[in-house]
């Protein structure tokens, strides 16, 4: 196992020993919590590559989270772009590339606490949608910091919706440019982080119109700001849009153009491009604008969101081992919270979670691999799958992972709601994630269009479509079906093919009921705006289970391939059982509806469940250990490495300001209210 030293502050007297009671947690544990690292890892040699990292971004005072819970949005601000200033020097002097592993765990080490970070949206906007000459030109001047980006896509008005975007491109013929405009005030560009005070070029989506036709959305590059001075340049309106649930070390930020002038080459031409002459030539299909942002969601997934609900759980499931309360027996001392079974059934469902979307995100991102060079080169065949699977899967992660932490931050009672415990933080920005890149339901509903589309291509040619035929994700809406569970003891729940097909079982029926609710109202007369959008909640179910059945056959094949570690193995089996009987326990009614699962059969499926949670139990610290987050990354009172829970909170409670300054509330108010009966006398 790795040292605790890698993890465990060495300030105070009592943080050079590790709690007993956290401490015999990791007596003996059933596997390798190292090798499972690893695993997580993507290999022992990015472990140790991490670990090099964090230790130079710890041991540097200029990129300390310490104090982060008592800064103003002005403090938060500017200590974020002071990380970045210092990480970019860092990299310059090491020779770390943009997109680089060492990068990567620069974010992580630091909890993503850091300015400028839409510069890297910016660069995969442009490497997807730009020309080779246009990221010849402009990478360079990202990677060297010489202009600082945004992307600027959401609009005051709108969102998820980008046909409704009402930001304008017109292009001039005359003098070969691009005439970008806000022509309403819900054309301002709106969210864009970086925007607020620190971009001087933005990446923005607009509505191309050349010799009087509309277009679409294009994407152009626009100089908001003097590299001179930082001054606005002419024609832009722009600043920060104020306080906002979390991410205060962003500076969100409004944008409006008013007739802004910028050269034809400013416009990302890879699958578009307009001629000196205003001919329009359209290289790839409609949707390809979209590429940017499934690079984006995909991203997301494994270097933001679910981060956030394995900190949650470490957090939680730690403090859990140390917080002791009431008896489970009268003459015994007051219990672990961890040993109550409600306790297990908060915070193990969400252990298991996090380790299956980490798989799952791992399966989409080989995906997405594979198939972005082909989709650069022309071939959009796979455009499709990658959009729906980024869709409805960035959509189930957030949910998911949102819920999650909330749920791991109540489990911590009173102290979870601190922020020094780190909870609250991680709920607030998590909770940001189900509407960044795509809110979640019109997600969903992106995911149910391929998946009705499928579904109908399956039923319209029976007889000459087979598994091959259809794209990947969906071959099992042809596959046989079981129209009853085999399964005849509890046991039998904890066969992954019995659980998968379960699943596959029910987003079948989802679809093909969600397709069939369509088709009847189609037949009644409806015109198919009105057919969908009186079938949309049906979709969003069956989109849902589609979700969930992908996630728990990912993690199942995840399972498969660690044959050569079967301890690990082992103990990651009982967090992939747990995760599909969990969520065939909070969707019964799905599993019920059709006779698929007996009321006796989910009798025995809650007491696997049941049994499961006393499993875990046993290596419940060592899966959360085997994240390897340092304190320092993890920046709570109640999650670090040595337990000392109590300690911590009462020492950072009073680095709180207000302890050191004078009431600023006593002379005027308190110190009259408690004087003035002396006036009745």
């Amino acid at each position: 196992m790795s040292s605790p030293a890698h993890r465990v502050s060495m300030g105070d007297s009592w943080s050079r020993q590790v709690h007993p009671d956290i401490e015999s947690e990791r007596h003996q544990p059933s596997f390798n919590v190292e090798r499972l690292t690893n695993i997580l890892d993507g290999g022992a040699q990015n472990t140790a590559l991490r670990r090099k990292v964090e230790s130079i971004i710890h041991s540097d005072p200029e990129l300390s989270l310490k104090d982060i819970y008592f800064m103003t949005q002005n403090e938060r601000y500017e200590a974020a772009v002071k990380k970045k200033f210092h990480i970019q020097m860092i990299a310059q002097r090491l020779g770390w590339l943009e997109d680089s592993l060492e990068l990567q765990y620069t974010y992580r080490a630091v909890s993503g606490d850091l300015g400028l970070s839409l510069q890297h949206i910016f660069l995969k906007a442009v490497r997807s949608l730009g020309s080779e000459e246009q990221i010849a030109k402009w990478a360079p001047l990202c990677n060297k910091f010489q202009i600082i980006a945004t992307y600027a896509q959401t609009e005051l008005g709108h969102g998820t919706y980008l046909r409704g975007l009402e930001t304008e491109a017109t292009y001039n013929a005359d003098t070969q440019e691009f005439v970008l405009h806000s022509p309403t005030i819900t054309a301002t560009k709106w969210w864009p982080g970086d925007l607020g005070r620190s971009a001087t070029h933005a990446l923005v989506q607009a509505q191309l119109i050349c010799s009087g036709v509309r277009r679409g959305m294009h994407a152009f590059i626009v100089p908001i700001r003097s590299l001179q001075d930082h001054s606005p340049l002419p024609g832009i309106t722009v600043g920060d849009i104020g306080p906002k649930m979390d991410f205060e070390h962003t500076d969100n930020g409004f944008l409006r153009l008013d007739h802004v002038r910028v050269p034809r080459e400013n416009m990302l031409s890879r699958f578009a491009q307009v001629l000196p002459d205003g001919t329009y030539i359209k290289l790839g299909t409609a949707q390809i604008n979209y590429l940017s942002m499934v690079v984006t969601r995909v991203e997301l997934l494994l270097s933001e969101i679910i981060f956030h609900l394995q900190k949650a759980c470490v957090i939680a499931i730690r403090y859990s081992v140390i917080r002791r309360q009431s008896q489970l027996r009268t003459s015994d001392p007051e219990a672990k919270v961890l040993d109550y079974q409600t306790q297990q059934q908060k915070l193990f469902p969400q252990l298991a979670t996090a380790y299956a979307l980490h798989f799952m995100a791992n399966g989409l991102m080989e995906f997405f691999h594979q198939s972005y060079r082909v989709i650069l080169d022309g071939d959009f065949n796979l455009l499709p799958e990658l959009h729906s699977l980024s869709s409805g899967l960035k959509a189930m992660v957030s949910e998911f992972c949102t819920q999650g932490t909330e749920l791991c931050r109540r489990a911590c009672g009173g102290h979870g709601y601190s922020k020094l415990s780190g909870l609250p933080s991680l709920v607030t920005r998590v909770t940001a994630s189900c509407t960044y890149e795509g809110e979640n339901t019109v997600l969903y509903l992106q995911m149910a269009r391929f998946l009705v589309k499928n579904y109908q291509q399956a039923q319209a040619s029976p007889g000459s479509t087979s598994k091959r035929s259809l794209p990947q994700s969906v071959a099992y809406l042809t596959a046989p079906d079981l129209a009853t569970c085999p399964a005849q003891k509890k046991a039998d729940f904890l066969h992954p093919e019995i659980y998968t097909r379960a699943w596959a079982h029910v987003a079948v029926r989802l679809i093909k009921d969600s397709v069939h609710h369509l088709q009847a109202l189609l037949q009644s007369g409806a015109d198919k705006h009105e057919a969908w959008n009186q079938t949309t909640v049906i979709h969003l179910q069956a989109a849902k289970a589609h979700c969930y059945y992908v996630t728990v056959k990912s993690f199942a094949e995840a399972l498969e391939k660690l044959e050569n570690e079967p301890a690990i193995q082992q103990a990651l089996k009982c967090l992939c059982d747990l995760f599909a009987l969990h969520g065939i326990l909070s969707n019964a009614g799905n599993f019920l509806h059709d006779g698929f699962l007996s009321g006796a059969q989910v009798d025995m499926l809650r007491t696997a469940y049941l049994d499961l949670l006393l499993l875990i139990r046993k290596d419940a610290i060592s899966l959360t250990d085997a994240f390897d987050f340092t304190d320092q990354c993890l920046n709570s009172a109640l999650g670090c490495y040595d337990g000392n829970v109590y300690e911590r909170l009462f020492h950072w409670a009073q680095k709180s300001p207000t302890n050191t300054q004078e009431n600023p509330a006593y002379k005027k108010y308190i110190r009259p209210l408690l004087q003035s009966w002396r006036s009745k006398l």
